[in-house]
């Protein structure tokens, strides 16, 4: 668990704004552009309290990634015959799991530098959004491609990065799936899992 999650806050540092009023592009390219340029300026402003940025990144995360479908394609086949109550106890369990994740560790890349390669629209639902992470004296250079819907053409969001070719989801759809597996598919235990983490 938490070995993902380190991947996962060093790299979803851009999920965080002022407030809801602040509203980005419909198209998927400035969308992630303005998104992280945004972030960037906030997390290195240092008049805003540690809290004040664990909040923001809170609130644009559930703006702007869909953490529901994520839940829900981590879980994988289980997600088809569990019943409603264990699969809300879950989706509620991952949620908090997701974002304190993001909350972590904050600083990791705040002081990078970000740029947008390039867009290639995949269907009418997906775009990916090709971006790097400069390297800087002490980091290296990381590859990011974003998969963003896009079935709603006016509010994109973010499902899924590719870091170095490696899909965040997919590694996390990997490790619950070792982890259900060792516990003959009990989402409960699952569950348990994801509130340590949230409680550690």
């Amino acid at each position: 668990m938490k070995k993902l999650s380190l991947i996962l806050v060093s790299l979803f540092f851009i999920f965080s704004s002022t407030s809801f009023a602040i509203t980005y592009s419909s198209d998927p390219k400035m969308f992630v552009s303005e998104l992280v340029n945004d972030a960037i300026n906030k997390l290195s402003d240092k008049s805003l309290s540690e809290d004040e940025k664990v909040n923001f990144i809170e609130d644009v995360a559930i703006e702007n990634v869909d953490i529901n479908a994520l839940g829900l394609y981590t879980l994988g086949e289980l997600r088809k015959s569990t019943d409603k109550n264990n699969l809300e106890k879950y989706q509620q369990a991952f949620e908090k799991y997701f974002l304190k994740s993001l909350t972590s560790r904050l600083t990791d890349y705040s002081s990078n530098k970000f740029e947008i390669i390039d867009a290639e629209k995949k269907s009418s639902n997906y775009t990916i959004v090709k971006s790097k992470i400069i390297a800087s004296d002490n980091k290296p250079e990381i590859k990011i491609d974003w998969r963003i819907y896009t079935k709603n053409p006016e509010k994109p969001l973010i499902r899924d990065l590719i870091v170095e070719g490696l899909s965040l989801a997919r590694t996390q759809k990997e490790e619950f799936s070792s982890i259900l597996n060792s516990n003959n598919n009990d989402i409960n235990i699952l569950i348990s899992k994801l509130e340590e983490f949230i409680n550690s």
